[in-house]
């Protein structure tokens, strides 16, 4: 069995009540460490169910409700952690949203909706600003702690673009830019910072749609199948393992092969 060096090591996964999140929190439980699960709303029993799944598969566990688009909120956090079991030296940014619609939509020569501020503020303010919330507040304790890892949830559709998508394209793109940035600013200090990029994982938010449009998906995917949340989290194992202790800056495609098939 390799020793990815995690045991005993303070993990905050932001997202963590369900899909990627959930799946990422429970896989460095497995490896024994000591997870803060961050996210906006907890389903009704508070995250005790994944504090549950923590604990089971090795790991201990701090469920903490964090808004990432509030500076304050994720201060707190961080110190809260801390506090707990001192610092942080592995952050994923998993947590994300979708506000999906076309820039201007127009038939017959006439402008029927444009993408409203409120649905591309919304997008900017969770998946940008929140990851830089979240690295802005643990960063400090990394070099304090002489090194860690930074890793957050970009996309395909962030390196090639996607019909509908100003927002969250931009937002994708946009970690990649910052993600890049702290690999050049913050290895003097041992961090390495990592972006993920997934193709389609059958999470909640694509559990909605309709069969056919997955059938799609799937047709462009040459692995012949969705992505589960578990495949994501292993390759954040992966990247924030001694394993990867010399990958950072990187952009790391976990989309069984989409963009190969398109």
């Amino acid at each position: 069995m390799i020793d990815t060096g995690l045991a005993g090591r303070v993990v905050v996964v932001t997202g963590a009540a369900a899909g990627i999140g959930r799946a990422t929190a429970r896989r460095f439980a497995g490896e024994g460490a000591r997870v803060a699960a961050w996210d906006v709303a907890w389903d009704g029993d508070g995250g005790e169910g994944l504090a549950g799944e923590i604990e089971q598969a090795g790991g201990e566990a701090l469920i903490q409700s964090v808004d990432v688009t509030d500076a304050g909120a994720v201060a707190a956090a961080v110190a809260t952690v801390a506090e707990r079991w001192g610092s942080i030296r592995v952050l994923v940014n998993n947590a994300g949203i979708v506000r999906d619609a076309q820039l201007v939509k127009v038939k017959d020569g006439e402008v029927l909706k444009t993408m409203s501020d409120a649905a591309f503020g919304a997008v900017v303010d969770v998946n940008l600003r929140g990851v830089f919330h979240a690295t802005r507040a643990v960063v400090p304790g990394m070099i304090d702690a002489g090194g860690g890892v930074v890793l957050c949830a970009s996309s395909v559709v962030g390196l090639y673009g996607n019909f509908g998508q100003t927002n969250y394209v931009a937002t994708k793109a946009g970690v990649i830019g910052m993600t890049r940035v702290w690999a050049r600013e913050l290895g003097r200090y041992g961090i390495r910072a990592n972006a993920v990029a997934p193709g389609f994982i059958k999470t909640e938010i694509l559990a909605a749609m309709p069969d056919k449009v997955l059938e799609g998906m799937v047709s462009h995917t040459p692995i012949g199948r969705m992505g589960r949340p578990e495949d994501i989290a292993e390759a954040y194992l992966w990247l924030a393992s001694d394993a990867a202790r010399f990958v950072t800056g990187a952009v790391l495609s976990v989309d069984g092969g989409l963009v190969v098939g398109t």
